[in-house]
């Protein structure tokens, strides 16, 4: 499993790396992390000969992507580029409107409070049981 993490806090990355290490414990995961949509998407391009199975996105970091969250923008990226039309896509953030912007977007959500606080619905949107 190759999956990439793209949040603008590292205790975010560290904390989905670490966990999804565990949940891929026994198929084995290689894990790449990105501090901003731009150096996710660059991720991306780096990567379309082998692409990820799993991207881990938050909405909220940089700024200059207004009147949209800047995973917003990243997941639109993600969906333009035919190499990543199979990868699951999962949006995780604080922000009250995660579950609209999931839905508007088609793509998976898991809230950051429910994320450190339910592990089996973590799991449960990673995996997609």
């Amino acid at each position: 499993m190759k999956i990439l993490v793209v949040d603008d806090m590292m205790s975010w990355r560290e904390f989905h790396k670490t966990a999804l290490e565990e949940i891929f414990i026994e198929n084995g995961c290689s894990i790449d992390t990105a501090d901003s949509a731009r150096d996710g998407l660059d991720k991306l391009y780096e990567n379309t000969s082998s692409p990820y199975d799993l991207i881990i996105t938050d909405l909220q970091m940089e700024d200059d992507f207004r009147p949209q969250y800047a995973g917003e923008w990243f997941v639109e990226q993600i969906k333009n580029l035919p190499a990543y039309r199979k990868t699951k896509i999962v949006i995780s953030s604080g922000t009250y409107n995660i579950k609209h912007i999931a839905e508007s977007l088609n793509v998976d959500y898991v809230p950051k409070r429910v994320a450190c606080t339910d592990r089996e619905k973590y799991e449960e949107t990673i995996i997609g049981r």
